[in-house]
C-alpha cells in the first residue's frame, strides 16, 4: 500500500460508472481513502461487490440536488467528479442530457470549494474537443473546442462541452485556492468489472453478438480504462496543473479494424463478427428504427484524429496498444457471460 502519512481522501462522483469504477480500485490500491457518490443507496452492495471492495463508503448524491453533496465532501481533500448523463439514444430534448452535465459539474465544484477541497479533477470528453470542425484537419490538441452550434453536434456533444466550459467559467470566477483539472477521453475500452458498462464497450459487445449485419464505415479513438484511470490519479496528484486540459486517445481505428483485430485475436469465438463492409444507405436506412444507429449516421466516414502528445509531455502518461485494450474488452465480456454463447 506504500506510505500512508500523505495519503488523504478522495470523493469519486457516479461510483457505479464504468471509469469510475477503475479510478476507485486505482486510489485503493495507492493507499488513498474514498468515498463514492451514487444516486441510490439500494445498489450499494451491488457497486461493493463489483469493484470488490466490501467496506467502500458510498452516498448518494444527485446531480441535480444540493441534498447530500456537503456531506459527501466533508473532510475530503480531491475530488474525481466523473458523474455525468450518458444516453443509450438521442433525447428528444437536448436539455435532458445538458442541464444534469452542467449543473452537476458546478454542483461539485462549488460544494467542493466550500469544503476546502484542494482539486477537482473532472472528466470531461473528446465530444468537448473534435465535432463540428472541418474534415481533415490536423490532429485535435487541447487547445480545440467542439462547436455546439454545428450539425454534428448532437446532444451528448453539447452537454459534454457545455459542462466543461461551464466548469472553467466558475473556476475563473470563483475557484481560488482550488485547482481544477479535466481530462477527455475518446471511447473507453477494456475489461469490464460488471454488467454495468459503458455505451462505448456496446461497439465490441455487437460484433461480438453478430448483431450487426455488416462492418459500418465508422471509427473512434481508442483508450484503455485502465490508462484512463491512471490518468485520472495522475493529474489529482501532479503537483502545478491548475486548468490543465489532458486529451486520452490512442490510435483512431475503424470498424473494420477492430473486427480483424477480434477475428485474429479470438478465432473461434469471434465466429458472429462480421467480415463484410455496410454500405452508407443501409446504416442510413436503419437509423429509422433504431436510436443508436441515429446517432452515428453523422459519423459515417468521418476521421477523428487526436493528439494525446501532452499528457505524455507534461505527465509520462500514453495508452497501451489498441489491440491489447480490444482483445482484453472482449476477453472480458465472454468470461462474465455478457455476449451470446
Amino acid at each position: 500500500m506504500g506510505s500512508e502519512s500523505h495519503k488523504g481522501k478522495v470523493l469519486v462522483t457516479g461510483a457505479s460508472g464504468y471509469i469510475a469504477g477503475f479510478v476507485i480500485k486505482a486510489l485503493v490500491a495507492e493507499g488513498w481513502q474514498v468515498r463514492g457518490t451514487i444516486r441510490n443507496l439500494n445498489r450499494s452492495a451491488e457497486v461493493r461487490g463489483t469493484l470488490g471492495l466490501p467496506d467502500l463508503e458510498l452516498v448518494a448524491c444527485d446531480l441535480m440536488s444540493d441534498a447530500s453533496w456537503a456531506e459527501a465532501m466533508a473532510g475530503v481533500d480531491y475530488v474525481q467528479h466523473i458523474a455525468s448523463p450518458i444516453p443509450a439514444g438521442e433525447p428528444k430534448d437536448p436539455n435532458e442530457l445538458i442541464v444534469p452535465a452542467r449543473e452537476g459539474a458546478l454542483r461539485a465544484l462549488r460544494f467542493a470549494r466550500a469544503a476546502g477541497v484542494r482539486r477537482v479533477v473532472m472528466t470531461s470528453s473528446m465530444a468537448a474537443i473534435a465535432y463540428g470542425h472541418e474534415q481533415g484537419r490536423a490532429p485535435f490538441t487541447e487547445a480545440d473546442w467542439s462547436n455546439v452550434d454545428s450539425m454534428d453536434a448532437y446532444a451528448y456533444i453539447k452537454s459534454k462541452t457545455l459542462a466543461e466550459r461551464a466548469a472553467r467559467d466558475w473556476m475563473a470566477a470563483n475557484g481560488a485556492g482550488m485547482d481544477y483539472v479535466s481530462i477527455n477521453p475518446a471511447a473507453v475500452l477494456g475489461p469490464v468489472l460488471g454488467a454495468d458498462f459503458s455505451t462505448s464497450l456496446e461497439v465490441v459487445k455487437k460484433l461480438l453478438d453478430g448483431a450487426l449485419p455488416g462492418l459500418p464505415n465508422l471509427g473512434f479513438g481508442v483508450v484503455d480504462v485502465r490508462d484512463v484511470a491512471a490518468l485520472h490519479v495522475l493529474a489529482m496528484t501532479t503537483p502545478g496543473l491548475n486548468g490543465e486540459r489532458f486529451i486520452a486517445q490512442g490510435r483512431f481505428i475503424w470498424m473494420r479494424e477492430v473486427a480483424e483485430v477480434l477475428k485474429s485475436g479470438l478465432g473461434a469465438k469471434a465466429r458472429r463478427v462480421p467480415t463484410r463492409g455496410l454500405p452508407d444507405w443501409l446504416l442510413k436506412l436503419l437509423a429509422n428504427f433504431d436510436a443508436t444507429v441515429k446517432m452515428v449516421v453523422p459519423e459515417l466516414g468521418r476521421r477523428r484524429d487526436a493528439s494525446a502528445a501532452h499528457a505524455l509531455d507534461r505527465l509520462g502518461w500514453k495508452t497501451r496498444d489498441e489491440a491489447t485494450t480490444i482483445l482484453d474488452c472482449a476477453n472480458s465480456l465472454i468470461e462474465k457471460g455478457l455476449v451470446k454463447g
